[in-house]
């Protein structure tokens, strides 16, 4: 480690090994998101082959994303405990050898154990990606290193699903998970090479906020299955969504507790009195919600409508995650120039043109025709992301970086969970809505409507056989645009949610374009 980086100030140039560091950082998190949807295109080859069902086998992904999500904010707390090259290394370590778990599975309880151990140690990959940028590189080239994580998080989620489907296809599914050990192995000797050992303070388990610790476990690991789980179990019609639910608001009481009582919380809520990183938080949750609202969306309207399968559909959302490489690029210099308020309502904005562009689509869409929309998507989202991490580490202290980088990440994958569990519920409630709208038009004693059937009867040949055929085919047509109908509807929803939150931009604090952060001061 530089001697810049263990005094908190930053040199004017990053030297070859604060970048080595960065590019150590990057790797991990880029592997921690991809695996997120890596198994959602080989699921139902997993779910056959382990002897899983369709409900059971949700639990692959969810146990990722909850174990995920709940070591995110206890991240800054382990740092301080371990050191950062010892947390790092450990979180690497431990990543390889669950993926072997979850690759050598023969059972689902084994490969959802797997799963655990891979979403616990991926939390710690990615906030600490951004926690590397803070320290190791000079304002002026944070841009740069932001940008590089920027494509990972909209890259991994977008990409997965299509690698995963692609190994499933060539090769066996058990390299979704394999081909993480080289991966993790380069980025071990990254970490040995770039970051040096710092101290930690083994004081910190005994001074512990262990009442916090705990509701922060169980608020977000309730909170997180609650969402991700609540329309499958039709929401409080079930006593295991009313468990969640208890759970989650006992867990909350705990943080509070924690916060009034212990001398330092494990997570410090009270960072959240600064404007600027309340605005920043509040807007990457939103960011969170179109992001993995609109990865969901659009290979369920190719599968559902255009009758791709789960490979083809993940190449076509994946547009969206490839156009982060060129606007991330660009971003650096762009910054230099323009106020990065500005910059995130026009990502905004272009994610709301984007979204409601696809809220026209026919049951005759295809691929082809959310190309623009995916592209206008993943610009604005990457223009929107990045300058939402300026603006963390332009409202904090360096000490308090960690922290606020663990909000800002549970901020995003929280909307992801937030925004699923919204559209899911949507979907249903708009088609049901549709369909009986569509039937309702539809009078049996019309002409045209008589004519319509007996046509399509005649085609099934004849008889009350034919002309039960004909009602069928007229009902799945019927349910077909239902569908197209409903899949518009959550494209306006998300236009509305991006334009309604782009006044939260004037709460940012940023520096003025091509001037240093204020982070170079602490």
């Amino acid at each position: 480690m530089t001697a810049a980086a263990a005094t908190g100030t930053h040199p004017q140039r990053a030297s070859f090994e604060d970048w080595l560091a960065v590019a150590a950082g990057t790797l991990g998190a880029t592997v921690a998101l991809v695996d997120v949807s890596i198994v959602n295109a080989a699921l139902p080859t997993i779910q056959g082959e382990i002897g899983a069902t369709a409900a059971e086998g949700t639990w692959v992904g969810t146990a990722y994303l909850v174990a995920e999500i709940v070591v995110i904010p206890l991240v800054a707390w382990m740092e301080r405990i371990l050191g950062l090259r010892r947390l790092l290394l450990g979180a690497a370590v431990l990543f390889t050898l669950f993926s072997v778990v979850c690759g050598l599975s023969a059972n689902l309880e084994t490969l959802i154990l797997g799963r655990i151990g891979q979403g616990l140690a991926g939390g710690v990959l990615i906030p600490t990606a951004l926690t590397i940028i803070a320290r190791r590189l000079p304002p002026s080239q944070q841009p740069i290193g932001l940008a590089m994580t920027a494509m990972t998080a909209l890259l991994g989620p977008a990409v997965g699903p299509m690698l995963g489907g692609w190994l499933t296809d060539n090769l066996s599914w058990h390299y979704a998970f394999l081909i993480n050990l080289p991966i993790c192995a380069l980025q071990a000797v990254m970490i040995l090479i770039a970051i040096r050992p710092s101290a930690g303070d083994w004081r910190e388990l005994r001074q512990a906020d262990w009442t916090g610790v705990l509701g922060l476990i169980v608020s977000l690991g309730a909170g997180t299955t609650l969402l991700e789980e609540g329309h499958r179990e039709q929401w409080f019609d079930s006593p295991f969504i009313w468990q969640l639910a208890i759970g989650t608001v006992a867990g909350l009481a705990l943080v509070a507790y924690g916060q009034v009582r212990a001398e330092r919380p494990v997570l410090r809520l009270s960072l959240l009195r600064n404007r600027g990183l309340a605005s920043a938080v509040g807007l990457m949750l939103v960011v969170g919600v179109l992001l993995y609202s609109c990865l969901f969306i659009t290979p369920q309207f190719l599968a559902a409508i255009s009758g791709y399968n789960a490979f083809n559909a993940g190449q076509v959302a994946s547009l969206g995650g490839l156009a982060a490489i060129p606007t991330a690029i660009l971003y650096p210099l762009l910054v230099t120039r323009v106020d990065a308020r500005v910059i995130v309502a026009a990502g905004m904005l272009l994610i709301a043109f984007g979204v409601y562009r696809a809220s026209g689509m026919t049951a005759q869409s295809a691929g082809g025709d959310f190309a623009l929309s995916l592209l206008l998507c993943g610009v604005g989202t990457t223009l929107a992301s990045i300058p939402l991490q300026s603006a963390v580490f332009a409202a904090v202290s360096m000490d308090d970086t960690p922290e606020a980088n663990g909000m800002i990440a549970v901020a995003r994958n929280l909307g992801g969970s937030i925004g699923l569990a919204a559209i899911a519920s949507f979907q249903g409630e708009r088609f049901d809505i549709h369909y009986w709208q569509i039937n309702a038009a539809l009078s049996a004693t019309d002409p045209e409507l008589q004519q319509w059937v007996a046509a399509v009867a005649r085609t099934f040949g004849s008889g009350p056989e034919a002309a039960a055929a004909a009602i069928r085919s007229i009902n799945a047509e019927i349910m077909l645009q239902a569908q197209v109908m409903t899949f518009n509807d959550m494209f306006l929803f998300l236009t509305v949610i991006s334009l309604i939150f782009v006044p939260l931009v004037m709460l940012l604090r940023m520096p003025a374009p091509g001037a240093a952060s204020p982070l170079a001061m602490h």
